[in-house]
């Protein structure tokens, strides 16, 4: 989704991501001359906060952030929330946006509801963005685009995943919650959000999800994104029921002035360039 206006700015080669979760906010800016990302920024949050609150933070992270006072050529924002739903773009209707969401959301009759078209799995990812957000960024940028953080992760997931001929289960781990995304044969099989507060939960969910589609955890290939790394109390217990276990890679196009951590995190808001 993209929102535009007729004010043009001098264009320059500088541009900027934001992803936006209620628990947090991390943005990067790309110098798209030197191919290089010249800054990044993760910033968690203390505790999960509300849409006003989160405006409140973003606003502060904006005066303090001086870098984040360049005139962007373009601004692309990632929306991090489990307000989504995946439908088919043969059963898809703007009129029937509500619906969508409905049965697996808790939506208000004020919430601002769009979509995402994937043109990778022929689907649409109908969602609920924070409006009071994108009034903000609006009026400080004018034309901007934004997308939902599953539309990123099936889109990129699904172009890795184009020849491959098996079956896998990709979790994206957040500080709270993370997402599920199983590809079979290069086809989108499962995508689905899940909250968690404890390790238990964690491999709790992954596990249930593989029985769902009869997937055996000795012959499973999970592959981790996001926020883990081998030592964290989450990939030990996940390798304590699944053997068969990877990283996956961001695939960076992109040089960097001070690389991220791993070669999978940050993977939505570097991919949402």
């Amino acid at each position: 989704m993209a929102i535009t206006n007729n004010n043009s700015n001098e264009l320059t080669n500088i541009e900027l991501s934001i992803q936006i979760s209620l628990s947090g906010l991390s943005f990067c800016i790309l110098n798209r001359k030197l191919n290089t990302i010249i800054h990044l920024n993760d910033i968690q949050f203390e505790k999960k906060l509300n849409p006003l609150e989160l405006l409140d933070r973003l606003k502060g992270l904006f005066d303090s952030e001086k870098m984040l006072s360049y005139n962007f050529s373009n601004v692309f924002v990632v929306y991090d929330n489990d307000l989504s739903s995946l439908v088919p773009e043969t059963l898809f209707s703007e009129d029937c946006l509500a619906d969508y969401l409905k049965f697996n959301s808790k939506i208000l009759k004020s919430d601002y509801i769009t979509y995402d078209r994937i043109s990778e799995n022929n689907s649409v990812n109908v969602y609920v963005p924070y409006i009071n957000i994108n009034n903000f960024i609006y009026d400080k940028f004018g034309a901007f685009t934004f997308k939902h953080i599953s539309t990123v992760l099936i889109e990129k997931i699904l172009q890795l995943e184009k020849i491959k001929m098996n079956t896998r289960m990709y979790v994206h781990v957040n500080k709270n919650h993370f997402e599920i995304i199983v590809v079979e044969n290069s086809k989108l099989k499962l995508f689905n959000t899940f909250g968690y507060s404890s390790k238990e939960d964690f491999i709790y969910f992954i596990l249930f999800t593989a029985e769902q589609l009869n997937l055996s955890p000795e012959t499973l290939k999970l592959v981790f994104l996001g926020q883990i790394e081998k030592e964290d109390s989450l990939y030990q217990i996940a390798y304590k029921y699944i053997r068969n276990i990877s990283f996956g890679s961001r695939n960076d196009r992109f040089k960097f002035e001070s690389a991220p951590k791993t070669p999978y995190a940050h993977f939505t808001l570097i991919n949402n360039f």
